[in-house]
């Protein structure tokens, strides 16, 4: 008797988070996600959109349980951006000129809810990005040099 596929936890999670953001953005396709904890005013689980051309996040906040958005996703580029840290715990402040203010880290190896089916509810499960989060760390890093010179740039 042959057994059903059964998805991993670590896929579950995967396709959980990328049908959170793809729902709120049309141009879903050009981004790499990653799950970052917020801390301090934007405290909460959230995923993070970003691009390298044009260079750009989109932020959006998730209710931890269901793994559906709170709130519309942000987009924070050159266009918006008030500033962009990291900070010395090794998280991340990201601000824009309306006022936002996000703070957030990127686990590598973050557990989350599951949703559960009928009556079995949530699980907790553990999601791999280790790479995801190599890969941010080089992204935000370059975002930054994009945005100081932007910043040093004669007007």
């Amino acid at each position: 008797m042959e057994r059903p596929q059964v998805e991993s936890t670590d896929q579950s999670l995967k396709h959980l988070l990328h049908a959170a953001f793809d729902n709120q953005i049309p141009n879903y396709g050009s981004y790499n996600l990653v799950a970052a904890s917020g801390t301090s005013g934007s405290a909460g689980l959230k995923v993070i959109g970003y691009r390298r051309e044009p260079a750009e996040l989109i932020i959006c906040p998730l209710n931890p349980q269901t793994l559906e958005p709170t709130q519309r996703g942000v987009a924070v580029n050159n266009t918006n951006v008030s500033h962009v840290a990291l900070v010395s715990d090794g998280s991340y402040e990201v601000g824009t000129s309306t006022g936002r203010v996000y703070r957030f880290s990127i686990p590598a190896h973050p557990t989350l809810d599951v949703p559960g089916v009928g009556e079995s509810g949530n699980r907790r499960g553990h999601l791999d990005q280790s790479d995801d989060a190599t890969d941010f760390a080089d992204f935000m890093d370059s975002f930054m040099d994009v945005l100081e010179h932007v910043a040093t740039e004669p007007k």
